[in-house]
């Protein structure tokens, strides 16, 4: 039997978009028409954010597969695949991600990659991952065009879904025959990273053939003459240099590595209205690198601000999330480096990636919730993790071999903190791909025939959906406490309250099909009639309980107007 659940809210749920996704034939259809008469607050504590990888998710221009001659035969999963920026937009348009309930995309990399390939025994291997760069100033043309961002960024808005950029600042891309090392006053080559104590984490590379920002250094550095030719050819070496002056006047910071990196970043959020970062291995770069890039990423979403009043979408502040890997929340603020421990939350960081609910997802509900509701107000009081059950690099994600996606939908939408969904978990996309190595099993493309022909996909989906939208509009679920109400069958309430908005919710999980009594005595007085969004029938609460008698294993319910 499929381990789901009901909720009971306050609020009622945002219409089902009905859009079909241009190709495809039909989106399976979620709940009947409704108004949302109110939008709840966004909260970055609560989100439910959806990650992809750009160049696996939705081609949208099949004109821009192929750039500087990337053409050589690659080991299996690993060369340009044509996923790009205009896929994803055509998917807001479509409605695919008000569907998830998803109201933050963050996407990987899309700055200029290495050109060619690297063969390090396992087959040519190109940058389609987004994380070996070449040029922070340029979008790679496999994923698109300044446009083709300005445009996302914008439809995003438009969906009231926020954008989040992932930044890279601890490395280059890797060394190939037509990508030359930048010059050693930039880069160290070695050693490799040992992962002992703080110094053979942070002053190292990660792999062999993968250089290290010299990120700890404070020296004054040239741009590198390759990068210059590569700017003058492009006919945009005169605009490159005076912004740089302009910045380095402004913030009187030296012209170390670090800068020019954090400089080139954060004109994305200038130029495009970006709301946040994830910052990809964060535990690898001196910590007060992330309270530098954070402070100028503030200034230039403030600055975004002012020149686009009629574009900002509510008073929440720049985000950052970051990747410090294998961080976990049982750790609260501190990161233990052997040697040393780090509070990355204050250095410019608003959460942390949450590499533990993997293993804690095979636990009982109550087990789950309690422990990330007790750590999230004690130890982790006013900060945030962002939680995640599948990823493009972990390769022991929980339920591999997607077998139990309904139990992964309840605990990935429900643990408190933000959700993050990986593309194709709401799809059951396989994560096991033949003739793959690595990392490259977790990162095949969007399975959009499965949801276009295949029955049971669909109804997996549309339990995500339904999840997802229930989560979206309400913060509770993700930042609200949690408290236990009954035990068989198991409900339990969360409530949030933030100034004059108050959030509240109860979950019943492992319901029995048929008749069904959920106790709520004290959350729901007497006489409240509520309305169940996923069997789409109105109930009443009656001494205690709310009696639901259907075939459904689970029940969305809200007040009912």
């Amino acid at each position: 039997m499929k381990k789901l659940l009901a909720i009971i809210s306050i609020t009622s749920i945002f219409a089902s978009c009905t859009q079909s996704p241009k190709k495809q034939k039909k989106e399976p259809r979620v709940v009947a028409e409704q108004t949302l008469k109110k939008d709840p607050p966004f909260v970055w504590e609560s989100a439910n954010i959806y990650f992809m990888l750009t160049d696996r998710f939705n081609n949208g221009n099949l004109e821009n597969d192929i750039n500087f001659e990337r053409n050589e035969e690659t080991a299996v999963l690993r060369g340009f695949e044509g996923g790009d920026l205009q896929g994803i937009t055509q998917k807001i348009k479509d409605g695919y991600f008000t569907n998830l309930g998803i109201n933050a995309i963050w996407f990987s990399p899309i700055v200029e990659q290495i050109h060619g390939p690297t063969n390090e025994g396992t087959g040519n291997t190109y940058g389609y991952h987004g994380y070996w760069t070449k040029d922070w100033t340029a979008i790679d043309p496999n994923f698109g065009t300044r446009k083709d961002l300005a445009a996302l960024v914008k439809t995003a808005h438009a969906n009231n879904i926020r954008i989040i950029m992932d930044v890279v600042l601890n490395h280059t891309g890797p060394v190939t025959e037509t990508d030359p090392v930048w010059p050693e006053d930039w880069v160290r080559t070695g050693p490799n990273c040992q992962y002992t104590n703080y110094e053979n984490t942070t002053a190292c590379t990660l792999v062999e053939n993968l250089p290290d920002i010299l990120t700890e250094s404070d020296e004054p550095v040239e741009l590198p003459d390759a990068l210059l030719a590569k700017w003058k050819e492009e006919g945009r070496l005169s605009q490159e240099l005076d912004e740089l002056n302009l910045f380095f006047e402004r913030t009187g910071y030296p012209r170390a590595p670090r800068f020019y990196i954090i400089k080139w970043l954060t004109d994305y959020v200038h130029d495009f209205g970006i709301d946040g970062f994830r910052v990809d291995t964060a535990k690898h770069v001196n910590e007060n690198a992330w309270s530098e890039l954070r402070k100028e990423a503030d200034y230039a979403f403030e600055t975004w601000k002012k020149k686009h009043p009629n574009q900002i979408l509510d008073d929440n502040g720049f985000y950052m999330v970051g990747e410090v890997y294998n961080y976990g929340i049982s750790s609260g603020r501190d990161f233990d480096f052997g040697d040393k421990k780090v509070d990355f939350f204050n250095y410019g960081l608003d959460g942390l990636i949450n590499f533990e609910l993997k293993s804690d997802a095979t636990k009982n509900y109550e087990t789950i919730f309690k422990k990330y509701n007790k750590l999230l107000n004690t130890k982790l009081k006013g900060q945030s993790i962002l939680n995640y059950l599948t990823s493009h690099d972990d390769g022991a994600p929980y339920d591999s071999e997607r077998k139990k996606p309904y139990r992964t939908a309840n605990v990935l939408l429900l643990t408190p903190g933000a959700s993050q969904v990986y593309y194709g978990d709401e799809t059951s996309r396989s994560l096991i791909i033949e003739g793959t190595e690595g990392d490259a099993t977790l990162r095949s493309f969007m399975n959009w025939k499965d949801l276009d022909s295949l029955p049971e996909i669909q109804k997996i989906h549309e339990h995500w959906q339904k999840l997802g939208q229930f989560r979206r509009n309400h913060p509770a679920v993700g930042a609200g406490k949690h408290k236990r109400l009954g035990k068989s069958p198991y409900v339990f309430s969360r409530t949030y309250v933030d100034d004059e908005f108050k959030d509240k919710v109860v979950v019943g999980l492992d319901l029995p099909k048929g008749k069904k009594s959920l106790w709520v005595k004290g959350f729901f007085g007497d006489g409240t009639k509520l309305y169940d969004t996923y069997s789409q029938t109105e109930v009443t609460v009656n001494k205690g309980k709310v009696i639901l008698e259907n075939n459904y294993d689970i029940a969305l319910l809200e007040l009912a107007e």
